[in-house]
């Protein structure tokens, strides 16, 4: 568990520092998806796999791919990326030593009194006979529950959406093709269904 925690966050955070250091904008789409998936997985090692599975329905499968289409369909220059880089360079400084600020007082213990607790009053506690109901109990997961009522009582919306989201790819995938001028294409079609017979001529 402490590899796979110390694995998640290290991608995590590499991830991160390529999603602002990449100079494609698509590059940095896809490392931020690479991101949502380490941070999913640092959910599921906390038990939280309902959380876990919504972080990637809804970060990865919607607003990352919005992100990438729309990168797509505005077909940004990465020389005009490149100029305007060192012109935000100094708000972003300010705002990142901000944030690391914000941490380190969160960090800190003595801005957590959750952490803290009476020893003395945990210890009297401590000769108490109690029964766990809840390892008495028959219980699903997270990820059981959901499935049996994705999967039966709302099968039809499930289905309706996945088509919506369907199309909505297929849309935006058409409006970000473009057709070269001038370019000969093959039609299958024309040429499956051509009478070879008044095509080909004989020439004695």
């Amino acid at each position: 568990m402490d590899l796979l925690f110390y694995l998640f966050s290290s991608m995590t955070l590499l991830s991160g520092v390529m999603v602002i250091q990449a100079r494609n904008p698509v590059h940095s789409v896809l490392f931020l998806i690479l991101v949502f998936f380490n941070a999913a997985g640092l959910l599921v090692l906390l038990g939280l796999d309902f959380f876990a599975m919504i972080f990637l329905v809804v970060y990865v499968g919607a607003i990352a791919v919005l992100f990438l289409f729309v990168v797509m369909m505005l077909n940004i220059k990465i020389a005009e990326i490149n100029e305007k880089r060192l012109r935000y360079l100094p708000i972003g400084g300010v705002l990142g030593l901000l944030f690391l600020f914000e941490i380190l007082l969160i960090v800190d213990n003595d801005l957590i009194p959750l952490l803290f607790y009476n020893t003395e009053n945990f210890l009297e506690f401590k000769d108490i006979n109690f029964i766990n109901w809840s390892e008495n109990l028959q219980t699903v997961t997270n990820i059981q529950a959901i499935g049996n009522l994705v999967y039966t009582y709302y099968f039809y919306f499930f289905l309706m959406s996945s088509i919506i989201l369907l199309i909505a790819m297929i849309g935006a995938i058409v409006l970000t093709m473009q057709k070269g001028i001038g370019i000969k294409r093959q039609q299958v079609f024309l040429q499956n269904t051509r009478d070879f017979a008044k095509t080909i001529r004989k020439i004695s």
